[in-house]
């Protein structure tokens, strides 16, 4: 079997497809056009630093020079990301830049330089399969960007790492959909205890932490949930969910404030299962959809998500600094980048309006990430 498939079928065999949910709120945009990539100067570069610059806000222009790198000659994304390899005929997804609007811009995403600040240093994310979308797509740029460097990867139960022996760097991820300790009690039924964080011991040899949550809260894994020396069968899940992600709030404190552990949180993944949120007629969905939304002024006309508040509301009352990857907007934009029905025939045909495509759409979020590390100051630098 090849790495890539072994691989593919580890991290099956740990994940399960997240259930989809009504995407969020927007704020409005320019219609994509076709712009010349332009190189990053040193000015440029510079500006990209300024605390006054919202990188998360913008437009996707076309680059003829995307995408960063070809997923076929990647050995560590799982065959359900590879839209290319199941199939999908058209390309035009592949070809889109993230241009912040001015005076912002960012660096083009440089793999080299990324391994040498993290040389010796080891890079974590946390979440559900969603972050394991953006740390695959990680993984691929970094072996684009040095595909001689040597590597091993590793699996166990609920975890994938990979090494980049020449710089040092250990990529791993952790499946956990909630952040917070499911499990299961003497009869046999699963709890989730949503103020306990126990699973958090073998996070905290991370130099770098990314975590993310949502989309398993919307759906019942569980026989019932405790809260302290509160046991009930169910309860609200936004409510739930803000008291999850209120504990991993103080676990994060409580372990990792004195610490030189850099902490970022995946923003809300949107799905486009409703296409009327773009002005498509009632039933269109993701499927058959090759280009981002134009005339982004009219998308996404309800409220804005409640987890999204949730997420910014729990972190700004965190003592350590935990960076949000404001995802959202951008990934509203982006109906063409979900797997669809090109994802391996997980799911049944069409149905994936939730994951993306790698390459894709995350590889842009990634790309953010690392202009979020440069403008960390390199702290982690040895």
């Amino acid at each position: 079997m090849e790495r890539r498939d072994l691989l593919s079928a580890t991290i099956l065999a740990v994940l399960l497809a997240a259930c989809s949910a009504t995407a969020t709120a927007a704020k409005t945009a320019t219609p994509p056009r076709h712009e010349p990539r332009r190189a990053v100067s040193a000015s440029a570069s510079a500006a990209v630093s300024s605390s006054s610059c919202d990188v998360y806000r913008g437009t996707w222009v076309a680059d003829e020079s995307y995408p960063l790198y070809d997923a076929a000659s990647c050995p560590f994304v799982r065959k359900e990301f590879d839209c290319r390899r199941n199939g999908r005929p058209d390309t035009a997804y592949l070809k889109y830049r993230w241009q912040p609007s001015p005076p912002c811009s960012l660096p083009r995403f440089d793999g080299r330089r990324l391994l040498r600040t993290w040389r010796g240093k080891t890079v974590a994310f946390v979440g559900d399969s969603l972050v394991a979308n953006q740390y695959e797509s990680l993984l691929c740029m970094l072996h684009a960007a040095a595909p001689g460097a040597r590597t091993n990867a590793s699996w166990a139960s609920g975890s994938i790492t990979v090494r980049f022996e020449d710089y040092g760097v250990t990529l791993v991820y952790y499946l956990s959909h909630y952040l917070v300790d499911l499990a299961g009690d003497k009869a046999g039924r699963t709890v989730l205890k949503i103020d306990a964080v126990d699973e958090g011991r073998k996070w905290l040899a991370a130099d770098v932490l990314v975590f993310g949550s949502w989309r398993w809260w919307a759906r019942k894994s569980w026989d019932y949930i405790q809260d302290g020396n509160t046991v009930v069968p169910d309860m609200d899940r936004t409510q739930a969910f803000t008291k999850g992600l209120q504990a991993w709030a103080r676990w994060v404190d409580a372990n990792l404030l004195r610490t030189t552990t850099k902490v970022f949180f995946q923003g809300y993944s949107p799905s486009h299962l409703n296409g009327q949120e773009w002005g498509a007629p009632p039933g269109k969905t993701c499927s058959g959809e090759t280009q981002p939304v134009r005339g982004a002024a009219a998308y996404y006309r309800g409220q804005p998500n409640p987890q999204d508040a949730i997420v910014r509301r729990v972190l700004a009352g965190m003592s350590k600094p935990v960076q949000l990857l404001d995802i959202t907007f951008m990934s509203q934009l982006r109906k063409d980048g979900h797997t669809t029905k090109y994802s391996g025939g997980s799911g049944g045909p069409g149905t994936d309006c939730t994951h993306w495509c790698v390459a894709g759409v995350p590889d842009t979020w990634n790309t953010l990430f690392y202009y979020s590390v440069l403008t960390a100051g390199n702290t982690l630098r040895s």
